[in-house]
C-alpha cells in the first residue's frame, strides 16, 4: 500500500486488548480508564480476515499490542492464524512479560517469532512505583522464559525524569548480559505522558559512552531505532527519537485500535472504522479498496513538537490506542 506521499505502508500494529495488569505512571491513568464492552472488541475471526485482506495489499510484518496482549484470552490462538497467512513474514509481540512464563512455550509452537519486551528499570523500587505496583522479578522470569524459547527478544526502555534517571545504564549492562538488544525510546507526550518529562538521547548515549566507550553507528536496519555498538557491550543498543530525530519520513506502519478503528498515525485521530464495515456485511474487495484508499490520507508527520497546529490531535491513552 502506497501512501500520499509515496510511503510504503508494510507495517501493521494490532492491539487485541485495552486491558493491561499493570498501571505504568506514563501510559495508563491511576484510576484505570474506561475500558471497551467486549461486544466492540474485534474477535479473532476478523483480525484475520483484516490480516489477510492487508496482506494482499502489500502489509507483511504484523505486530500484536495491547493494553497488555498476553491478557487475551487464548492470544496463542490468534498468532497461529495470523501466522499461517500467505505473505506475513515477521509476526511479534510486545508484552510486559509478567506472563510469558505461562504462555511461551505455547506462542512458540502457534508461529510467533520475537518478543519485544517493556522494562524502564532493574530497580525493584523503581519498578514498582512506575509500574503501579508490579513485581519487578515477574518481568525478569518473563525474559528467561523468551529465551529459553529461543526467541527474538529486544528489550524496550523510555526514560522518564524523575522515576529511572540512573536506571539506563544498567539495563544495558542487563541486556549485554543477556546478549539481547535493548532501545531506549523518547518519551512521546500523547495521552498520560503528557505530564511528565523524558530524558534526551543526546545525554544518555553521553552517560553509556563514559561507562561504554565511544560507540559505532551502526544505522537503522529497517527499524526506527538508530543502533549503537558500544565497545564494552555485546548488544546493539538502539534509540528510537520521534522528538529529537524525527523518522516520519521513513514510516511504514498504521495501527489497529482494539475497538477497530484503523489509525494512520499515532499522534492523529485521522482513521477509519474498519469494524462497522467488516460488521455491515461488506465484501473483501470493498474493505480493502476502502483500506487503500484511507492510506492515501496518511498524515506526513506528527506534531510532538508543538510547531503548527494539528486540530485532530490525539487525546487517548496508549493503553487504548496500542503501544
Amino acid at each position: 500500500m502506497i501512501d500520499g506521499i509515496g510511503r510504503n505502508i508494510t507495517y501493521l500494529r494490532i492491539s487485541v486488548t485495552d486491558r493491561c495488569n499493570l498501571r505504568c505512571a506514563y501510559c495508563m491513568p491511576k484510576n484505570g480508564i474506561c475500558a471497551f464492552p467486549h461486544s466492540e472488541i474485534l474477535s479473532f475471526e476478523e483480525i484475520e480476515r483484516l490480516v489477510r485482506i492487508m496482506s494482499g495489499a502489500g502489509i507483511k510484518k504484523v505486530r500484536l499490542t495491547g493494553g497488555e496482549p498476553l491478557v487475551r484470552k487464548d492470544v496463542a490462538k490468534l498468532v497461529k492464524m495470523i501466522s499461517g497467512i500467505p505473505g506475513i513474514d515477521s509476526l511479534n509481540i510486545t508484552t510486559n512479560g509478567i506472563l510469558l512464563p505461562e504462555y511461551a512455550h505455547e506462542l512458540k509452537q502457534a508461529g510467533l517469532f520475537g518478543v519485544n519486551i517493556s522494562l524502564d528499570t532493574l530497580n525493584p523500587a523503581h519498578f514498582e512505583r512506575i509500574s503501579g505496583g508490579g513485581n519487578l522479578a515477574d518481568v525478569l522470569h518473563g525474559i528467561d522464559a523468551g529465551i529459553a524459547e529461543g526467541f527474538k527478544i529486544k528489550l524496550n526502555a523510555v526514560p522518564v525524569k524523575g522515576y529511572n534517571d540512573d536506571d539506563i545504564v544498567s539495563l544495558c549492562s542487563f541486556a549485554s548480559e543477556k546478549n539481547i538488544d535493548i532501545r531506549i525510546i523518547e518519551l512521546m507526550p500523547i495521552g498520560e505522558a503528557v505530564n511528565y518529562r523524558g530524558i534526551t538521547s543526546e545525554k544518555l548515549i553521553s552517560r553509556l559512552s563514559e561507562k561504554f566507550g565511544e560507540p559505532e553507528p551502526l544505522g537503522r536496519e529497517d527499524s526506527p531505532a538508530m543502533y549503537y555498538q558500544f565497545p564494552a557491550l555485546k548488544n546493539r543498543v538502539g534509540f528510537i527519537q520521534p522528538l529529537s530525530n524525527c523518522f516520519c519520513a521513513e514510516c511504514n506502519r498504521i495501527r489497529l485500535t482494539a475497538d477497530g478503528f484503523l489509525k494512520l498515525c499515532l499522534h492523529h485521530k485521522k482513521g477509519i472504522d474498519v469494524k462497522s464495515h467488516l460488521r455491515s456485511g461488506k465484501n473483501d474487495e470493498e474493505i480493502n479498496k476502502i483500506i487503500t484508499d484511507a492510506i492515501l490520507e496518511k498524515p506526513v508527520s506528527h506534531n510532538f513538537t508543538g510547531q503548527g497546529v494539528i486540530v485532530d490531535s490525539e487525546n487517548r491513552t496508549m493503553a487504548q490506542i496500542g503501544g
